[in-house]
């Protein structure tokens, strides 16, 4: 496996940006997440889209949580969805409701906020056959389960699909134990990668990031600061943002997960131990992408 350190990213730089740019270059993420019982999730993936250098964002979640996340967030625009007797997203209408947002994003993130349920399975299908040709989705927390039972619609995407599933996520999305999962990281990351057709980024101590034909990489910092609620949902957000802007899956992944550790153990460093909030990267996602340290 290939490390993932500063080495490598100057060898594998993110595209330039350019001094004329404006918005619509940057790429438009659409975000789609939350629940009732996870009103606030997309507050923390929809930022770091932005923080990551996204030009525009829309946000998708449940009803009651539309109005205040948008308050909370004035620079993204807000869909409001009807939800399901559970508080989850009801999948059908939703797609409805979306079709028109998601045919003209740049990168879906999808999943945030959600739990696996009876209509996710809908809903994921639904939006994956209505985004336009050259964009990119991730998926994430709650949908990932939903992708055992429909491979044909990732794989449809050839190669446009990054997943984010820790162990527990990757043993419902293959079957596998999750004990075993941990203990065989790299072989299940590489399976799952060619079975999906996709990018793979298995979650852990370690992560690693697989895509079909490409050597595995591995990235090993970030510390168990980053072992708390949210802490994902930015990491998908930061993924979002640098594929919206037409970094491809693989690079986009790596980057992601290097600046996601990085921020966790500078904060956790500070720290001196765990009490990290996953807000708390938020603010040092920009240096970590763009600062001349970085890039040189």
């Amino acid at each position: 496996m290939i490390r993932i350190d500063r080495e490598w990213l100057r060898a594998h730089p993110l595209p330039s940006v350019d001094s004329d740019t404006d918005k619509n270059a940057r790429g438009r993420v659409l975000v789609v997440g939350g629940s009732a019982m996870v009103p606030g999730a997309l507050l923390l993936t929809g930022e770091a889209a932005l923080r990551a250098g996204a030009g525009k964002l829309q946000m998708a979640t449940v009803r009651e949580a539309a109005v205040p996340l948008g308050m909370a967030m004035p620079e993204a625009g807000v869909i409001a969805l009807d939800v399901d007797a559970s508080g989850e997203i009801a999948g059908p209408a939703a797609v409805e409701r979306l079709a028109s947002a998601a045919g003209h994003c740049d990168a879906l993130v999808l999943g945030p906020g959600m739990s696996s349920g009876e209509e996710v399975e809908a809903l994921l299908t639904g939006l994956l056959c209505v985004l336009g040709p050259d964009a990119v989705a991730v998926l994430d927390a709650g949908v990932l389960g939903a992708c055992r039972d429909c491979k044909e619609a990732v794989r449809a995407l050839g190669g446009r699909v990054v997943l984010t599933p820790h162990a527990g996520e990757m043993a419902q999305l293959t079957g596998r134990d999750a004990e075993w999962i941990a203990e065989n990281m790299e072989d299940c990351a590489v399976g799952a990668a060619e079975d999906l057709r996709a990018v793979i980024v298995l979650k852990g101590a370690r992560t690693v990031i697989a895509a079909p034909g490409e050597e595995p990489l591995v990235y090993g910092g970030g510390g168990p600061g980053l072992a708390t609620g949210g802490s994902g949902d930015v990491l998908a957000g930061i993924a979002g943002g640098l594929l919206a802007q037409g970094v491809e899956p693989r690079l986009a992944a790596a980057w992601s997960v290097w600046v996601h550790g990085e921020a966790g153990s500078l904060i956790t460093a500070k720290l001196g131990g765990p009490g990290l909030l996953a807000r708390e990267l938020l603010p040092l996602i920009p240096e970590l992408l763009y600062s001349p340290t970085t890039r040189a």
